[in-house]
């Protein structure tokens, strides 16, 4: 079924594809610098602020009577400040259901329409939650500081609440957010203990990074301010974000809305713990970061370029369109190699729709699966999952988690035992999975998911690409292979999309059972979307029916369909009695 020759030609584009990819190389551009103002930031005055926010409002969980109260706050030192303060109120979903929330913001306008946002989340699900506050005393702070003030741009001040799981409020300010922005700086935990890097957060919840010239202008400030150097992430690390973009950051729906953003917090992405310490020394030099940032931003008269997919490599970049083209030359091979091993299977008259509708059930339970969970939050017998990802402990993993969890398992089952069987009896699929027809089906099916993958997103296809071209060879009736080569050739092509689930519990501090909570919370509570749910079931149907044709691999060689012999029967040369390899293929 599988023509080498066809698979060896369509490499050559791959190969030119990546001489390509090598001329798209990119310096990075430098960062912006800038003196800091007389009136400087005072940490001293701030973390005091801190102190008494942290007594008076102890209670600020998303849309609690303290957290509304804080809003108040805000708005009276926005407007005792000089800014032009708005103030909205909506009902979103949290980490606590579906609550008011309130959004306070202040506009100081410049010389210039561009502007400079500086957004902070006011809300904490533990008390007093000093660290988590530490953004909003820096926002007020940040306030007086330009109280009467010229800028070049404008300054937009945003107090928002949502931020410990779900970004509803930086996703609300994201919608509201008029004329053309030049940046936006999320403020964390600044004045935490607790040290996770990456301290500049660039990711978004789409496949996009933040601008490099951001980045490293805000990495720059707070090297010069606190002596924390930044740690550029790995290439697999860069994949796996672009390619499965998560972020439990409030940067997150901001880059999500082609908004350039990051996030400033000494805790990273993560957070501040329940009842971490905070330092007056460190807020005092992140606060000076942050506005080290924003004075840099404000002399820089040249609009800076929008998030866009992009990978950092020795020092270059590499654009997304080169990732976008490479992938594309590296699923051809196995798209025409599809196309003619079904072509081939039909020209021998093996079925390949009864097939086609077997790895189709197969990817039944899944979605069986997601449509129960998704009943489950509609009627409220689980929690309320945010629209973002959450930081570890925000949605707990209690009993009615765990429960949840262990029914959805168990529709799972019963849709793999009892639906899927039934699927196939109504479609008609009799046979073994090791056919001819399988293999093709599946290769089809599977390409046809990879190639859609690589339409919205190249950089998850890249991730697919070792799958798809192992799976090609465990399939394909022509390649003799134990079936334990095929399993473990099957098995060890999904390291790559294993790494990506590793990297992501290791830098957002999800346990094993925590990762599968969350991932469930991910979605039905909207951030995965409907497309892709579908396409993690085909995939996930996929994977077992390329398991289930390894398991029935066996080592006798393919049936050749009967040859007839051509030509006079006098004539005794080759192909006379179709023995050729040009004589087999008809």
């Amino acid at each position: 079924m599988l023509d080498p020759r066809i698979y060896r030609a369509a490499l050559i584009p791959a190969m030119l594809a990546l001489i390509v990819a090598a001329f798209s190389l990119e310096s990075p551009p430098r960062p912006l610098t800038a003196q800091l103002p007389p009136d400087s930031f005072s940490g001293p005055r701030a973390f005091g602020s801190l102190q008494e926010l942290s007594r008076r409002f102890p209670d600020r969980r998303p849309g609690s009577r303290g957290d509304t109260a804080l809003g108040s706050r805000v708005r009276t030192v926005l407007d005792n400040s000089g800014f032009q303060v708005a103030d909205r109120r909506f009902k979103a979903r949290t980490v606590r259901g579906r609550e008011e929330l309130r959004t306070v913001s202040g506009v100081r306008a410049g010389l210039s329409s561009r502007a400079i946002v500086v957004l902070a989340h006011r809300d904490s699900l533990a008390r007093p939650g000093e660290a988590e506050l530490s953004g909003t005393a820096a926002l007020l702070e940040l306030a007086r500081v330009y109280e009467g003030r010229t800028l070049r741009k404008t300054l937009v001040l945003a107090s928002t609440s949502g931020g410990t799981g779900g970004a509803a409020g930086a996703a609300e300010a994201a919608r509201h957010l008029e004329g053309p922005v030049d940046a936006v700086l999320v403020l964390g935990d600044l004045a935490g203990s607790r040290l996770r890097r990456p301290v500049v957060v660039p990711w978004a919840n789409s496949p996009v990074v933040a601008p490099v010239a951001l980045r490293r202008t805000a990495e720059a400030a707070v090297r010069l301010e606190t002596g924390l150097r930044s740690r550029e992430p790995g290439l697999f690390g860069q994949f796996g974000r672009l390619g499965f973009p998560l972020t439990t950051g409030e940067q997150g729906p901001m880059g999500a809305r082609s908004l350039p953003a990051v996030l400033i917090s000494v805790s990273g992405e993560r957070g501040p713990q329940s009842g971490d310490a905070v330092g007056r020394e460190r807020f005092g030099e992140m606060g000076r970061a942050v506005l080290r940032t924003i004075t840099a931003l404000d002399a820089q008269p040249a609009a800076p370029p929008r998030p866009r997919a992009e990978l950092l490599v020795a020092r270059k970049l590499v654009p997304g369109w080169a990732v976008l083209i490479l992938t594309g030359a590296l699923i051809l091979p196995v798209l025409l190699a599809a196309i003619d091993g079904f072509a081939r299977v039909r020209r021998r008259r093996h079925p390949v729709g009864m097939w086609v509708a077997w790895v189709l059930a197969g990817a039944a339970p899944f979605a069986l699966a997601a449509l129960f969970a998704l009943a489950l939050a509609l009627t409220g017998l689980m929690p309320t999952p945010p629209p973002e990802a959450a930081p570890p402990g925000a949605v707990p993993l209690d009993v009615g988690a765990l429960a949840t969890l262990g029914v959805t398992a168990l529709v799972l089952l019963v849709g793999w035992l009892g639906v899927r069987p039934l699927l196939l009896r109504l479609a008609g699929v009799t046979g073994r999975p090791d056919s001819p027809g399988a293999a093709a089906a599946l290769l089809l099916v599977f390409v046809a998911v990879v190639t859609a993958v690589w339409a919205f997103n190249p950089f998850a296809a890249a991730l697919l690409l070792v799958p798809l071209h192992a799976w090609t060879l465990v399939v394909s009736p022509d390649v003799r292979m134990r079936r334990s080569v095929a399993v473990g050739l099957v098995v060890l092509s999904l390291i790559p999309v294993a790494l990506v689930v590793l990297y992501y519990a290791l830098a957002i501090g999800y346990g094993p059972m925590e990762l599968v909570w969350n991932a469930l919370l991910l979605a039905i509570g909207g951030h995965v979307g409907l497309l892709g749910v579908a396409a993690w079931c085909l995939l996930l149907g996929c994977l077992g029916s390329v398991l289930s044709i390894a398991r029935s691999r066996r080592l006798t060689p393919p049936e050749v369909a009967e040859t007839t012999t051509r030509g006079p029967l006098s004539y005794a040369g080759p192909g006379s009695l179709g023995g050729t390899e040009s004589a087999l293929r008809r």
